[in-house]
């Protein structure tokens, strides 16, 4: 059996933890550089807020309904959903990461166990232990467990946030009453192709004969329907390192000077090379890229792109930043306002696998140093060491106006209890 385990307006509901007063008030979550609506709270979707709708066109709206409305704040959100997920690990060692709201998990040898009363537990733990309210979806397969968590998410007086699908009769009934467009996996083209063969709920998708989806859909689509028919064939995906690495930001305003560039450049360069060592992989290869303000039709757009091929692997953020100011440098133009840029490294080989150079290898000191700046940096939880030609105030310069304090990853904004 297979649950899945969803936290409710997840981003509202970390707000909410620490700042109970928002109980059943509308929350809007905004997006980077506070541009537009990412998150809603149930009390902001009832008065038809759309999600990504542009903060500057809805200010008055948000003024109108009383909408309290928030910056993204990821370290708070991040480090809330690491405990979510730290909980779901002590009832099955069998879990998923889905997202930072969701995660599958896989119960074995639970054959006798009553699995309503196993996911009551683990919504009543996680909201007595975090504050954030779940609902979980229990199914023999995971297609269906998400069928079964839209339920317990719809009706939760009736659910009480859980809903379990262990026979053929309750399959059909929730398959029955579940829309198409609503399936895991299935998108507005491909729902649209299933409504025009009259397959307008997730039952009708299962008559479909093999053979048909096969030859009109793809063997994703086919896999799709033996799983809402109960035969598992979507497993639990294990982590796998990545294939490139990137960072990439708009700025908080234009930038038409080169210092401001490389030191975003600089930043971005050296949160790559940051995830590199926790990925334990180097990189052969460096991406920059530098873009105007493509929105502006007072200029012309202008875009730049070069690749950086290295002599030998590195992980180290002084060679990998090095490189990439010195690309920015060459893509820079004058004259020009430039939003956005990025980084990227590609060409990953593991840090204890690569190919030697005869006559170029990587200053023996750089990965000691590394160590040692990543321990001092994890210790105290923030960039307290970082290189010169970065800005030593900010990680990110990013318009961030109405962001709420880091409650659980910043010593100075801790709640003190009198």
């Amino acid at each position: 059996m297979y649950a899945l385990v969803d936290c409710n307006n997840f981003y509202a509901s970390c707000e909410r933890v620490f700042n109970p007063s928002l109980r059943g008030k509308p929350i809007a979550i905004l997006s980077n550089n506070d541009g537009c609506v990412i998150a809603r709270s149930d009390e902001a979707k009832a008065l038809r807020l759309p999600m990504g709708a542009p903060a500057f066109k809805f200010e008055d709206f948000f003024k109108q309904h009383n909408i309290h409305v928030f910056s993204s704040n990821y370290p708070l959100y991040g480090d809330m959903s690491t405990r979510v997920m730290r909980i779901l690990e002590q009832f099955t060692p069998d879990v998923e990461v889905y997202s930072i709201d969701e995660a599958f998990l896989e119960f074995k040898g639970y054959e006798n166990f009553n699995l309503a009363n196993c996911g009551l537990e683990m919504r009543t733990r996680i909201l007595k232990w975090t504050g954030i309210p779940t609902c979980v979806g229990i199914a023999p397969t995971k297609a269906l467990s998400k069928v079964a968590n839209k339920i317990a998410r719809k009706f939760p007086e009736h659910t009480k946030g859980v809903f379990l699908i262990d026979s053929e009769a309750s399959r059909i009934k929730a398959l029955k009453w579940f829309k198409i467009e609503d399936v895991w996996g299935v998108g507005k083209r491909l729902a649209k192709r299933l409504k025009s063969k009259n397959c307008h709920t997730a039952y009708d998708f299962t008559q479909l004969p093999d053979d048909y989806i096969r030859k009109e859909f793809s063997i994703v689509e086919w896999r799709l329907k033996q799983d809402l028919l109960g035969k598992p064939t979507l497993r639990l995906e294990e982590p796998s390192p990545k294939k490139s690495i990137a960072t990439t930001r708009s700025f908080e305003s234009t930038y038409a000077d080169i210092d401001n560039i490389t030191e975003r450049i600089s930043t971005f360069a050296t949160s790559c090379a940051e995830k590199l060592r926790k990925q334990k992989c180097s990189c052969h290869m460096i991406i920059v890229h530098l873009s105007s303000d493509r929105h502006n039709k007072d200029q012309v757009h202008e875009y730049g792109s070069k690749m950086i091929t290295l002599p030998y692997p590195t992980d180290s953020s002084l060679i990998i930043s090095t490189q990439a100011v010195a690309a920015a440098k060459q893509l820079f133009r004058g004259g020009v306002k430039y939003k956005r840029a990025g980084v990227v490294v590609t060409g990953l080989v593991p840090n204890n696998a690569f190919q030697l150079d005869l006559f170029a290898s990587e200053n023996p000191k750089h990965k000691p140093l590394m160590h040692v700046i990543d321990a001092l940096n994890k210790k105290y939880r923030t960039h307290t060491i970082k290189l010169g030609n970065q800005d030593l105030q900010r990680t990110w310069k990013m318009k961030q106006e109405r962001l709420s304090p880091k409650y659980t990853t910043n010593i100075n904004d801790i709640i003190i209890v009198k």
